[in-house]
């Protein structure tokens, strides 16, 4: 069965390079949600004027990884007690949020949410709204780390995330096609 999962957490580059190498996810498009500018423009959402967070929509098997696996991921590989901001990614474009698709994925949420405070000293600062509407990013901004690994922010941002990732979660990795 096939569901949807949309997630902001910083730059989206980052959410979309680890969540392309998870099992049971079909396809991840990077784009904007949350805000109040219909057609948002990268250069708008970074400007920080349009309300939308840069986020990821999350094609997923949900027989081969549940939604609370893709929650686990998620507070993994980003900080979600620092409000509107990802290390010095700043501004309301990089908050932390879920955007929940029924209410199953609103009560998985609040769930992993509670377990997850317990884990940090600070209070998590991470939204929970209803599922707006997604717009996608430019070209250019899809398969980014993929596309760019040697781009500076890739290096230094990106790829220590994808790593983290494939060291915690191994048992969630796609298994290569042969």
């Amino acid at each position: 069965m096939t569901e949807i999962a949309t997630l902001a957490g910083g730059c989206f580059w980052c959410l979309d390079a680890v969540f392309q190498r998870v099992r049971g996810v079909k396809s991840v498009k990077s784009g904007y949600i949350g805000g109040h500018v219909s057609h948002p423009q990268y250069r708008q959402v970074c400007d920080g004027n349009t309300g939308h967070a840069e986020a990821v929509e999350i094609e997923f098997d949900a027989e081969q990884i549940s939604y609370r696996e893709l929650l686990e991921v998620f507070f993994a590989i980003h900080n979600p007690t620092t409000l509107n901001r990802q290390g010095n990614d700043v501004g309301s474009q990089y908050r932390s949020a879920i955007f929940y698709h029924s209410e199953q994925q609103q009560s998985a949420a609040q769930a992993v949410m509670a377990d997850t405070a317990k884990a940090w000293p600070m209070p998590l600062v991470t939204e929970l709204n209803s599922a707006s509407r997604f717009w996608h990013a430019e070209v250019e901004h899809q398969d980014y780390f993929n596309q760019h690994p040697y781009q500076p922010y890739c290096r230094a941002v990106v790829a220590p995330k994808v790593q983290k990732f494939m060291q915690s979660f191994s048992q969630l990795l796609n298994q290569p096609s042969s």
